[in-house]
């Protein structure tokens, strides 16, 4: 009653959005709920979701390097239109159900109350970063073997090439921040798409803030797991174009990208959207009423309700 009364109350205090749509209170209320559920998964279908999402970001990621191949277009249209259709890799995680470690950092808004362990983060971290990681490779060894790259007369393949240099070659910090920024609009994205009840609200809720990170080339970890790993594999393999130089494209390089990406992430996904978020509707931070917190089992979720039993059949 008490949960039921906070939320109403933050509803009218934020303003509603009508009944087409969650309220920030009750998307709160819905982030911390999958966020335990999602930590305590077991670790073959988290896995095994990981990777469909990985693949996901990846087939975004092929689909912005389709535009990025026309250098016809000017430089503001290819990167808004190419941010556009990247959404495509998160919508296909969030309607699909996969599991993406960038959308994954808003789970600590459930650590934060209590409710599940600092080691169930992390392990869910882990193994979904890992996952994706999979997922990632594995749409690399498609698309090479499909000849993605020979697009366009080799266009395709020189817009991976020139993507990737210009990831590789900012230093450690500017790629943090990069990663801090990226995430910070993942995150909304995600959190509008909560607030979505159909199918083409939460893909609507969750265009813009894709589109605006990739527009801007702020750095996805989990995309770079695509992007530049196909870059190394193209370079190895004969296929760079000629005169452009990919010395900088080396697996050093791109483990520190992806690192520092990794970390910006986090910071900007668990330490901005979901520290203020939940400050905000779960401690009343600026005077809306808290939520009343519900504890959740340590041992996971509770059984499923046991079938009643068939009545006798009179003889």
């Amino acid at each position: 009653m008490r949960r039921r009364q906070a939320l109403a109350d933050n509803n009218a205090a934020s303003g509603m959005l009508g009944s087409e749509a969650y309220s920030p209170a009750e998307i709160q209320d819905k982030v911390e709920r999958l966020g335990v559920k999602k930590a305590r998964m077991p670790f073959l279908p988290a896995f095994m979701l990981s990777i469909i999402a990985g693949g996901s970001i990846g087939l975004g990621g092929m689909f912005f390097l389709i535009v990025l191949a026309d250098p016809t277009l000017g430089f503001a249209i290819q990167r808004v239109l190419g941010g556009t259709v990247f959404t495509l890799g998160l919508a296909l995680v969030m309607i699909g159900g996969a599991e993406l470690f960038t959308g994954n950092c808003l789970i600590v808004m459930a650590w934060w109350n209590g409710q599940i362990r600092s080691l169930e983060v992390l392990r869910n971290w882990t193994v979904v970063w890992l996952g994706n990681l999979v997922g990632a490779l594995g749409l690399v060894f498609l698309l090479t073997m499909s000849h993605f790259a020979d697009l366009n007369n080799g266009e395709a393949g020189a817009a991976i090439f020139k993507l990737a240099i210009g990831k590789v070659s900012p230093d450690f910090v500017t790629i943090f921040f990069k990663g801090v920024l990226c995430n910070l609009l993942v995150c909304l994205g995600v959190w509008l798409s909560y607030a979505g009840r159909s199918v083409s609200d939460k893909i609507a809720g969750m265009v813009l803030p894709v589109a605006c990170f990739v527009a801007a080339g702020f750095e996805h970890c989990v995309a770079n797991m695509f992007f530049l790993p196909m870059a190394y594999v193209l370079a190895a393999t004969g296929h760079v174009p000629a005169g452009l130089d990919v010395s900088a494209i080396t697996l050093f390089n791109i483990a520190h990208n992806i690192f520092a990406a990794t970390l910006g992430n986090i910071v900007g996904g668990a330490g901005f959207v979901g520290a203020i978020y939940w400050a905000i509707y779960r401690k009343g931070l600026g005077g809306l009423t808290p939520l009343p917190i519900v504890a959740a089992s340590p041992a996971g979720p509770p059984p499923a309700p046991a079938k009643a039993a068939r009545p006798a059949i009179a003889e």
